[in-house]
């Protein structure tokens, strides 16, 4: 399992809305490589995109994953809330956390909403004809893991309610990871190097 901090260094929107695109981008690549993926988003306070947030990723590949992300991401795109604005480049960073020293305290079952679907993506057919899919729901938070890889609702009850009780505990972290001094030396540090993956325009197009 990988901790991915995506981080704006308290930059301006522009790069809030690149963190978020951000998030978008490793979710369904993360989907396309069978890899599970959740995420918790610090704050938001205008609906443009989280100042940081936390990628959970999970599966075969999940190195690989983590280093092909890992470093400094370039949006290079007018910007879309300040359209005078001469800028035309913004960058965040991604870097890996080490992993959790404490495990993640148990969760009420009165406090969990269970919804079973119908699973898509890998798995064949047999995969798609039962409802053994499971999204479980924390209700005061409104935090949500998906699971869709055991081979029934039960396994994928127990899966996801481990992986949710994990986003509750990311999400508590959050605000402290990304209050450190060295995250942001770190978050510095990646602007100033060559970009390991680079996008363009409104799309968020690869480039």
């Amino acid at each position: 399992m990988i901790r991915l901090l995506i981080t704006t260094g308290r930059g301006p929107a522009e790069c809030r809305i690149a963190a978020a695109h951000t998030l978008a981008a490793m979710a369904c690549e993360a989907e396309a490589a069978g890899l599970a993926f959740d995420a918790v988003t610090g704050p938001d306070p205008d609906g443009h995109g989280p100042f940081s947030a936390i990628a959970l990723i999970s599966g075969a590949g999940d190195e690989t994953f983590a280093k092909s992300w890992a470093g400094s991401i370039q949006w290079i795109c007018e910007s879309p809330v300040r359209p005078l604005h001469k800028r035309k480049n913004w960058f965040i960073g991604v870097m890996e956390l080490p992993a959790a020293l404490t495990q993640p305290a148990p969760l009420d079952p009165g406090e969990v909403r269970f919804e079973a679907f119908r699973a898509g993506g890998p798995g064949g057919q047999h995969q798609n004809k039962t409802e053994s899919a499971v999204r479980a729901v924390h209700v005061p938070s409104g935090l949500a893991a998906v699971t869709r890889d055991g081979r029934s609702q039960h396994r994928n009850k127990a899966i996801a309610l481990e992986r949710l009780a994990t986003l509750l505990k990311l999400s508590s972290d959050l605000a402290a990871i990304s209050e450190q001094r060295d995250v942001h030396a770190n978050h510095d540090r990646l602007v100033r190097g060559n970009p390991i993956r680079r996008f363009k325009g409104k799309s968020f197009a690869p480039v």
